[in-house]
């Protein structure tokens, strides 16, 4: 098997569904009992490497797809992704179902839990593939009915946006409930579960299809003992441009809330919740446009600096109040957009006198939208201690900038 891809990796479990002659399935479980976080991650589809994928984007756009437009994906960070082929509605349903099972699954045999001992499970999804996939998957899992689930379509923060809520009280109340109270001490799965090659395949945009393709991670925490709140900030600018533009597939009115937020939180019933965000969409009847690369970096990097200083900030502020003015933040997990967004992000952070480890982990992924970041952070799980200082940032088509500072397993260190 090609070694840039993620089921080379030698501790992916492989299965596979048994959907449209095979679907190949890898899950990865990834621990670190010290902090007391634990979860797993995967990748469904075939194995695409950067030699490999025009063939498949110029089969998507029916052999219209010229020589010039292929990306260099070596430099944006990108060596492979995972594809499915075309599939019928009903098909992509069964196989997103399995696979958010077989992950939630996962998570639980990583953490030691079982289903019922679950108290909430937020996962981010930019275009779930139906409006009862996280109760389908959670009910198939085993996860016990009167548990809060919540959606979360911020596009690429989706994942980001959910920690938020499980963490920062200061975000007052959604709907009817305060998560970060109402959590803490309690038993919580977060994560991000995107089918982006099934989102994609319609689309017909040939950067999407370069870039873009499926991943999930879900991470299982305990708020106040695992991870503790610092700092954070939920932001959201309006992309009026349309740098970014992504069909809305969920629930939403398509304008801002009396408040002014893009946001809108429904309740589904008194445990499940949806809070979805207003996105700039394609005028045509396709999942997602983007307005090139140089359009990403306009779109993510200003207003992502702007984000990201704020919390650090804040973050700088309370270390000095407590005594540590010395403290530094250990390490970074920011949403995997492409490298050089991150590359020219951290630069301008520098200009700003902000610096902190900022691993690039997901090149045998792409980019996996609200996945990225709990894949990210799995993959560097092993190697955070007890009292470690971890900035997460997460941004997303909209605009939706997620940033928090927590520390892991405070009452360890």
């Amino acid at each position: 098997m090609d070694k840039t891809s993620f089921f080379s990796r030698e501790n992916v479990k492989m299965t596979t569904l048994n959907i449209h002659g095979g679907i190949p399935l890898g899950i990865e479980i990834m621990k670190n009992q010290a902090i007391g976080v634990n979860g797993a991650y995967c990748a469904w589809g075939e194995s695409y490497n950067n030699q490999q994928l025009p063939a498949l984007v110029s089969d998507r756009m029916h052999g219209n797809f010229p020589a010039e437009d292929v990306m260099n994906l070596d430099e944006l960070g990108f060596l492979s992704r995972h594809h499915i082929p075309r599939l019928s509605e009903e098909e992509n349903k069964q196989v997103e179902y399995l696979v958010g099972t077989h992950l939630i699954e996962a998570a639980l045999e990583a953490n030691g839990w079982n289903a019922q001992e679950v108290d909430a499970v937020l996962i981010g999804t930019s275009g779930p593939v139906s409006a009862d996939f996280l109760l389908t998957i959670c009910q198939n899992a085993g996860i016990r009915a009167d548990a809060i689930k919540v959606d979360v379509h911020k596009a690429c923060d989706g994942s980001m946006g959910a920690l938020q809520l499980v963490l920062n009280e200061s975000l007052g109340d959604t709907g009817k409930h305060n998560l970060a109270k109402e959590l803490f001490g309690k038993k919580v799965l977060v994560g991000g579960i995107e089918g982006l090659s099934r989102f994609t395949c319609e689309s017909m945009d040939k950067n999407a299809l370069q870039l873009f393709a499926n991943g999930a991670g879900i991470f299982g925490l305990i708020p106040g003992k695992s991870m503790k709140f610092l700092a954070g900030r939920s932001t959201e600018i309006f992309d009026e441009e349309g740098l970014l533009q992504v069909r809305m597939y969920y629930p939403h009115s398509r304008k801002a809330g009396a408040t002014g937020s893009l946001v809108e939180v429904t309740e589904q019933d008194g445990n499940h919740l949806r809070l979805a965000g207003m996105m700039h969409e394609p005028s045509e009847d396709k999942p997602i446009l983007m307005a090139g690369l140089m359009g990403m970096v306009k779109l993510f990097v200003r207003n992502g600096v702007v984000a990201v200083t704020e919390v650090f900030n804040e973050y700088t502020d309370l270390m000095k109040k407590t005594g540590h003015p010395e403290r530094k933040i250990d390490l970074g997990i920011v949403h995997h957009a492409n490298f050089k967004i991150n590359q020219l992000k951290a630069k301008h952070l520098a200009k700003e006198g902000i610096h902190y480890p900022m691993p690039w982990t997901l090149n045998d992924f792409g980019n996996v939208s609200a996945a990225s970041c709990a894949i990210a952070f799995l993959r560097q799980l092993q190697n955070i201690k007890p009292g470690d200082h971890i900035l997460f940032d997460g941004f997303g088509a909209g605009s939706y900038y997620d940033v928090i500072v927590a520390e892991m397993a405070p009452q360890l260190a």
